[in-house]
């Protein structure tokens, strides 16, 4: 005897999970983000690899300080959000 197949999403149901998956993927990355900028902050500020010299005597601190925090800040988002979407629980498709 099989087991009766479950009825698909409404529309209205699939149109509030992606928004719900969207916010969820919105909140890791901003996680992942701040986790990054924090790491880059720590970098230049206990001047690993002398990052920390370079930034204060460059002619433009700020652009060289974004030039170090924007890859770490995206880098990090990115991982974060990939890995929370890897540890989604799911539903199998066919039972045994």
């Amino acid at each position: 005897m099989r087991p009766e197949p479950e009825p698909e999403m409404t529309p209205e149901a699939a149109r509030r999970d992606h928004w719900q998956m969207l916010r969820y993927l919105a909140v890791n990355s901003l996680y992942g983000a701040l986790v990054g900028t924090a790491v880059a902050a720590a970098l230049i500020w206990l001047n690993i690899g002398a990052v920390g010299t370079h930034i204060v005597r460059s002619a433009n601190p700020f652009l060289a300080s974004a030039m170090v925090v924007g890859p770490f800040a995206l880098l990090f988002a990115g991982a974060v959000a990939a890995s929370s979407i890897a540890l989604l629980p799911y539903r199998r498709k066919f039972r045994r």
